[in-house]
């Protein structure tokens, strides 16, 4: 995402994370009002409604118009959809954490688990146990099938239940097996 579009993106989730200005949003949703009657609905003071709409109107979502000696304000649907087009799609979302290391916590968790080049246990948690696991099957070449007693020499090599860690690579299907002969499935 480009730093533009991300200030804008924060910019419009700072704006919003406000229950006034949510509030006014729904109800310039659904009708224009100037800012004594928003006061009024929303039991706030009007230079309070002023700001909540000059914060809005910094992101152009909300529009006024004069109308004799008051203004009267509306959601801007266009500008919302244009937003959501641009900004909230799913690769933009994700694109957030460009600058985030995403392996950080699976480094952690082998960090954790092993000494050395053994793994000093197998973890309760499905989740940890499903990174240790990983790491295991990233340990046999893809295309190759493995004799059961090669994949116990190598299991072997990280933690002597190497039955335990055969059943789990199978069951969490990174490796697949048929008549004693295992090969890597990713």
């Amino acid at each position: 995402m480009q730093p533009e579009q991300f200030n804008i993106l924060l910019r419009f989730f700072k704006a919003l994370a406000d229950d006034s200005r949510l509030k006014i949003v729904g109800i310039l949703a659904n009708q224009e009002c100037s800012v004594e009657e928003l006061a009024v609905l929303l039991q706030l003071k009007e230079p309070t409604v002023s700001h909540h709409l000059a914060k809005l109107k910094e992101l152009n979502l909300v529009t006024m118009r004069p109308e004799g000696n008051s203004r009267l304000y509306q959601l801007d649907s266009e500008a919302l959809q244009s937003i959501s087009k641009e900004i909230f799609t799913p690769e933009k979302i994700a694109s957030l954490i460009e600058d985030v290391d995403t392996e950080a916590w699976e480094s952690k968790v082998l960090k954790n688990y092993f000494e050395g080049d053994r793994l000093k246990e197998i973890p309760a948690s499905r989740k940890k146990r499903l990174v240790i696991l990983k790491w295991l099957a990233n340990q046999f070449d893809v295309g190759v099938n493995y004799p059961e007693r090669f994949v116990n020499d190598i299991l072997k090599r990280y933690h002597i239940d190497c039955a335990t860690l055969r059943r789990e690579l199978i069951a969490c299907q990174l490796m697949q097996r048929e008549n004693g002969i295992y090969w890597r499935t990713t």
